[in-house]
């Protein structure tokens, strides 16, 4: 972008911020759903001037998400557009020496499918530099010398989009073979024989090398500053579908070597890897026993890239960490931790110490970048989406202002933290969110709204859920219920082999407390959830009849019905056991179904039929149970969808759906 342009920009923006600020505030609704951008992916350039990211946009006439390039100066006064294509450039990565950024784009070009591309610093416009006709990119990095790419590729098979004729008479599709423990996967579909390898692509000849080989998968494959080692994560059991065992290799970074085991550790070892400036040490996540699958929480590890006995850094911590840097220096490392209704920054000394908090304010950090001799976070809070920042000591310094203006149009509902006691005394934490221009003493329609996982948290980050809901008249209930993340590892174990128990306790208290400090009316109290948020919808009013409308998003109630059918073999065996050696256990966690008669609560069903992690028969099996009983209840079946929607059409669709249903019975 030339000099004046940017000028232009930051004027135009300033002026519609300036125009948003003295503007009489309103309400937010569903038309401005589309109008938010989701920021994400930043990194940072080598010579520290300006953070790479994408901005994700709506774009209605096509009914998609778009996702395009940009770039913020580090000293915050620019924002450069860089990709304008209708076609989505995802994953901007610097060369190390400067020279070029590059991405990956379906964009139409010499050879078809996502490729990655390479922007010119100097100017013009981005040329392919992939032709990969028989692999698909899962991830690739820049090699420090900038001569290659390294690469992350699985091998296509028929099912695949990019292999299917331009014209004529479309092939007929093939029998799927299926022989694995673990056999399907949402958005991937039958898993079959195809792996992810590692390879190297030289930029200027275009040669492909493929590094490792064999009937294994590598993921988050990282190379050493001094380019002479590559170090990647897989799990190379003897059967690796029958365990969550992963560990950290590397291997010599050319043809022909042989990959080299550096961790032993029974359970996850994972990434996202980090080496250290020196390339000696890799810091990596080493997870939770395998049985603990469903809860895992992930402590901060370093191994020695030579080989050596692995040190946990975060051991005394009882929080699960994510995305390690090492600090220029090396000296630190710097991640995320997940922590009470917040994701904050945090930094440990690599020899051993204290683990200390960066940031002090309530927020969400949902990403993390170091380079340049800088630190970028993507981070987000109650009243405003995620932007880029500068992480600069104890302070974030913004520098994108994607969502400012759009926010300058709303009087949003406040997000406070409650704190109650459960039936057994146990504390509970949650959020509550209130109606616009609320009235103290007023007692107000309440939904409880549930977070799917069950290894998750509400946090302290703006959510259009939550935001839309209020807006709408309701005060919002957001429960981290037992099972949920951020308080530590035995508050998430609890729920081990017992579902529907102390997470249900968990929500009536919850709801029980906003009732007893007089801001929820008790006779206008609704509920809901997406996916684990479902299932606990299904189990709450069976267990409950106080609820007045219900909406099950991609949940089940039958779990025994669910073996073989989704995706959770592992954890259904290593759990709860197969149903033939434990059927009084999948009876009792499967009560919502054979109780379905106690259950008289409207309730609204949905789910994708694409769905392979809780697939839609959950809420068909409901459907029918209700409607067989005479309670009132629907069906919406979204064509195409997988367990996360991807269509804006059905997601706006789902949102009306949603506030018609609370509003016909709450209202």
């Amino acid at each position: 972008m030339r000099p004046l342009v940017c000028l232009l920009h930051v004027l135009a923006l300033a002026a519609s911020l300036a125009a948003a600020e003295n503007a009489p505030k309103r309400i937010i609704n569903l038309a401005d759903l589309d109008r938010f951008q989701e920021v994400g992916d930043p990194h940072c350039s080598p010579d520290g001037k300006w953070v790479a990211y994408t901005a994700s946009s709506v774009d209605r006439e096509a009914d998609k998400t778009v996702s395009r390039i940009w770039m913020a100066s580090w000293d915050g006064n620019q924002e450069v557009q860089l990709t304008f294509d209708n076609e989505s450039a995802s994953s901007p990565r610097w060369s190390p020496d400067g020279k070029f950024l590059s991405f990956v784009s379906s964009r139409p070009g010499k050879t078809k499918g996502s490729q990655i591309w390479i922007l010119d610093r100097r100017g013009g416009e981005a040329d392919q530099l992939t032709h990969l006709k028989n692999h698909t990119i899962t991830a690739y990095e820049w090699s420090p010398d900038s001569r290659s790419l390294l690469l992350v590729l699985r091998e296509k098979d028929a099912s695949d989009d990019d292999d299917k004729p331009d014209s004529g008479t479309p092939k007929p599709p093939k029998p799927i073979t299926i022989d694995r423990y673990h056999f399907k996967e949402d958005v991937e579909g039958y898993l079959g024989v195809k792996r992810n390898h590692i390879y190297l692509f030289d930029v200027a000849s275009g040669k492909l090398d493929q590094i490792t080989q064999g009937d294994f998968d590598e993921t988050d494959a990282q190379i050493s500053p001094d380019g002479k080692l590559i170090a990647f994560v897989s799990k190379q059991d003897k059967d690796p579908d029958r365990g969550t065992n992963s560990d950290i290799f590397v291997v010599d970074a050319h043809p022909g070597s042989t990959p080299r085991r550096l961790t032993t550790y029974p359970g996850p070892d994972s990434g996202r890897l980090a080496w250290s400036p020196d390339s000696k040490l890799i810091a990596y996540l080493q997870g939770s026993e395998s049985k603990y699958f469903a809860y895992n929480l992930d402590r901060l590890a370093v191994v020695p890239a030579a080989g050596g006995v692995p040190r946990i850094l975060t051991e005394k911590l009882d929080r699960g960490v994510s995305l390690p840097a090492f600090s220029a220096d090396g000296q630190s490392l710097v991640f995320i931790v997940d922590d009470d209704r917040s994701d904050y920054p945090a930094k440990v000394p690599v020899s051993g110490g204290a683990v200390e908090r960066l940031l002090a304010k309530p927020l969400v950090v949902s990403e993390l970048a170091a380079g340049g001799g800088h630190t970028a976070v993507v981070a987000a809070t109650d009243e405003a989406p995620a932007e880029v920042f500068a992480l600069e000591g104890g302070s974030l310094r913004k520098l994108t202002a994607r969502n400012d203006a759009l926010l300058g149009e709303f009087q949003l509902g406040e997000v406070e933290d409650i704190g109650f006691k459960s039936k057994d005394g146990t504390e509970v934490h949650g959020l509550i969110t209130k109606p616009p221009y609320f009235q103290p003493g007023k007692k107000y329609p309440a939904l409880l709204r549930i977070h799917g996982g069950p290894n998750g948290q509400e946090g302290h980050e703006f959510e259009f859920a939550r935001q839309i809901f209020a807006a709408n008249g309701y005060v919002v209930v957001n429960v981290n219920y037992r099972g949920s993340s951020g308080r530590g590892a035995k508050y998430g174990q609890s729920i081990f082999a017992d579902w529907g128990n102390k997470e249900v306790a968990d929500l009536l208290a919850a709801v029980d407390y906003v009732v007893s400090i007089g801001l929820a009316d008790p006779n206008r109290l609704g509920i809901g959830g997406w996916s684990y948020g479902g299932i606990l919808t299904d189990y709450s009013i069976a267990s409950d009849q106080r609820f007045k409308a219900a909406i099950s998003g991609a949940g089940s109630a039958n779990q025994l019905s669910m073996y073989g059918v989704d995706e959770y073999v592992f954890q259904y065996d290593n759990e709860i056991g197969p149903p033939w050696r434990n059927p009084a256990g999948w009876m009792k966690v499967s009560y919502p179904f054979f109780k379905a008669d106690r259950i008289q609560t409207p309730t609204l069903f949905m789910g994708g039929d694409k769905d392979f992690n809780v697939p839609l028969i959950g809420g068909e099996q409901m459907y029918q149970a209700l409607r067989t009983n005479g309670v009132a209840t629907e069906l919406i079946v979204y064509p195409g969808e997988f367990h996360e929607f991807t269509r804006p059409s059905f997601i706006r669709d789902r949102y009306e759906r949603y506030l018609a249903w609370y509003d016909k019975y709450l209202k």
